[in-house]
């Protein structure tokens, strides 16, 4: 989209941005107080699941609840007291696209449209408390709506955060190969950082909020409370503030039928669960089943209906959609594309996890757990067929996975992120009250 506003349309567009702080002003005194609103980005999987959850536990603890989202991933859900609300969003491909060119997230005027849209539903169910996942927009519209604003986010993202950066697949790492395109990716990355701050930056400044400066991860974390689903554990900060709070990871499995074929699996082989995700390179999957074939395993593969595979060795047993953590409960090994929910599905129940990354987030999430030795990265760029074999054999011969992922699992059980989260959510309306 275009990020060019000629006078005339700039000077409509103040008279826009006045006419929405006024009638949400308006509105701020008429804000209930048991009543929580949800904003979720639809441009994976994850960013629904995780509110999703945490939307039935206020649920359950009493509070009256509205859930604004893309209807896209709707069906896989079960059906919360209040109708869906369904708000815009970027299609899955568009987000993936940009991700893989390296441009920011959202531009200005996808930003502007968001935070006009926001402020309709905000003005609508005039919640006590905004909950927003990857919503970058509610950086401006919860504040211009005076209500206090909670962000879900991975803690790798954390301005607190030290992580390692690697290179993900971008143009870069085709032309010029890894190692070259490590060393200009971590030259040039904070200046591609900075520029990937300015979208919402300027749209901040239209509304009369100062700048969040030229730091990514602040514009990604903004928020009064800010949530990471992680454990600190594995995923550490240092010297954050009382506003960035550990909740634990967010788990959450479709509720779909078993297949027809799940009680007729071997028992005489180790089982490796393959799911490449929303979010994942479904393209890689023949590759990746060309490697347990030639294996002494049972693979079951849940292909989240992105690819239909016309050939499937004896050992391979396919569908659309598993329960992930009972098939994660059955597996020795999870094969997936790097990212949280899936990896985190696999540690809860102890179980290690090969992860082929492909964007930035998914090598930071794989960096960490090859640092705690529960899992082993590989480049979506660079995967071929024996390489993820040699990988997955010296993954399930070598024992300290296994161990160093039951330590995990150990964090995980104990960790409790929904009453973690409802007692953040109790104390912000006990402040308000």
């Amino acid at each position: 989209m275009s990020e060019k506003i000629n006078r005339s349309a700039a000077g409509s567009q103040v008279g826009e941005i006045n006419e929405h702080i006024s009638d949400v002003s308006d509105d701020k005194q008429e804000k209930h107080t048991s009543r929580v609103l949800f904003f979720a980005e639809a441009v994976t999987l994850a960013h629904v699941a995780r509110p999703m959850v945490l939307a039935h536990v206020l649920e359950d603890a009493g509070y009256e609840v509205h859930f604004a989202c893309h209807p896209r991933y709707r069906d896989l859900f079960r059906v919360l007291q209040r109708p869906w609300r369904p708000i815009q969003s970027i299609s899955s491909q568009a987000f993936l696209e940009t991700l893989a060119s390296g441009r920011p997230l959202f531009d200005t005027t996808t930003l502007q449209s968001y935070v006009k849209e926001d402020l309709e539903v905000i003005k609508e169910v005039s919640p006590g408390l905004i909950i927003g996942d990857l919503r970058q927009s509610l950086s401006v519209s919860a504040r211009i709506a005076g209500i206090p604003y909670m962000a879900i986010s991975n803690a790798y993202w954390s301005p607190y955060a030290r992580p390692q950066y690697r290179v993900p697949e971008l143009p870069i790492t085709r032309l010029f190969g890894t190692r070259v395109a490590d060393k200009l990716f971590n030259l040039v990355r904070p200046l591609a950082f900075a520029l990937h701050t300015l979208p919402l930056n300027r749209v901040r400044k239209q509304y009369g909020l100062a700048s969040l400066g030229l730091d990514l991860m602040r514009t990604y974390t903004d928020a009064d409370l800010t949530l990471y689903a992680d454990l600190p554990e594995l995923v550490p900060t240092f010297d954050r503030p009382a506003t960035h709070r550990y909740i634990g990871p967010i788990n959450w499995s479709p509720s779909v039928a078993l297949p027809l074929w799940w009680d007729d699996l071997p028992t005489d082989k180790p089982i490796i669960y393959v799911t490449l995700g929303s979010s994942g390179q479904s393209e890689l999957l023949p590759r990746v089943l060309q490697a347990l074939e030639q294996l002494p395993v049972t693979a079951i593969v849940a292909t989240a209906g992105l690819i239909q595979l016309e050939k499937k060795p004896n050992n391979i047993w396919v569908t659309d959609f598993l329960p992930g953590d009972q098939a994660a409960s059955r597996a020795s090994l999870v094969i997936c594309n790097g990212g949280s929910p899936t990896t985190m599905q696999a540690l809860a129940v102890g179980v290690p996890v090969v992860g082929i990354a492909s964007n930035l987030d998914q090598y930071l999430n794989m960096s960490y757990l090859e640092q705690a030795g529960v899992g082993t990265l590989i480049r979506a760029g660079q995967t071929t067929a024996s390489r993820l074999r040699q990988v997955v054999e010296m993954m399930m011969e070598n024992g300290s996975y296994r161990d160093c992922a039951k330590t995990v699992m150990g964090q995980v059980a104990t960790c409790r992120p929904e009453r973690n989260f409802a007692d953040l959510v109790a104390e912000q309306f006990k402040r308000d009250g």
